[in-house]
């Protein structure tokens, strides 16, 4: 088991990193140590070849409410400059997770608002529980998205509804995430987590090269043009093709046994 330090906890089970956001008594709300922790702990996880799925989750009843606004309070005229340096750190963790060839799976086990729905929405996969509630939150208080909120969101639920989300502040039940498209699947409370690890357990086993491409593949296709797309299908295709996991798919595919990815 690796621990981080408090605010941000790390274990490996069965090639499986579990993340912990650990401020329950702050919601698990992100702040300045908070952040340095967590793109040391995304840092970790993309390197460390013992583990090849990673889950992220919050302490408590709580995913996480974002941006701790309390300790930003205390800052005055240094705001600016404090919300920069909290910024840096979590948009360089969110990059590290998002170009990781591992599966990146957000298991939301309660309100996720702010940053923290930001940082479930950069998830590769999203489980929630019946009780999580989604909401961006920003302009409410006269603030614009950060942690890749902006980047992902209109991605996953459209130009129209992401302006929504943002003027209206409006709360959507996990349902109505799953709904449109922010969540894979809704779980009664008590069943998200044995899903998820089944799920990441599951993914660890697979073809982690294979899975970092074709998320590679993914998140820069609406950069492309059709010609230039395929083009890099045709690339990737070739490449993992003549890769030992390629070689190890194919073959057991023929001979008609379980693949061994690892």
């Amino acid at each position: 088991m690796i621990t981080k330090t408090k605010n941000v906890l790390l274990s490996i089970e069965n090639n499986v990193g579990f993340i912990t956001l650990n401020r329950p008594h702050a919601g698990n709300g992100i702040d300045l140590k908070l952040s340095k922790e967590l793109l040391e702990t995304a840092i970790i996880c993309s390197e460390n070849k013992e583990i090849r799925a990673v889950v992220v989750t919050g302490a408590g009843n709580k995913f996480s409410v974002g941006g701790d606004l309390k300790s930003f309070s205390s800052e005055g005229e240094e705001l600016p400059a404090h919300l920069k340096r909290v910024t840096a750190y979590l948009h360089q963790a969110v990059s590290h997770f998002s170009r990781m060839n591992k599966p990146f799976i957000g298991a939301v086990n309660g309100v996720a608002a702010g940053a923290g729905m930001s940082l479930a929405l950069s998830c590769d996969l999203v489980y929630a529980a019946e009780s999580s509630k989604f909401v961006m939150a920003y302009n409410k208080i006269g603030l614009t998205p950060d942690g890749s909120g902006s980047y992902f969101l209109p991605r996953l639920v459209g130009m129209k509804r992401a302006l929504e989300l943002m003027y209206t502040n409006r709360l959507l039940s996990a349902k109505e995430a799953e709904e449109w498209g922010i969540v894979n699947h809704v779980l009664p409370d008590e069943e998200l987590m044995p899903a998820v690890i089944k799920l990441a357990e599951n993914l660890a086993e697979g073809p982690m090269k294979a899975f970092g491409a074709t998320k590679k593949l993914f998140y820069h296709s609406l950069q492309e043009t059709l010609e230039s797309q395929m083009a890099k299908e045709t690339e990737f295709l070739a490449d993992r093709a003549n890769s030992p996991e390629g070689r190890e798919g194919i073959s057991a595919f023929l001979e008609k046994r379980e693949a061994d990815f690892k």
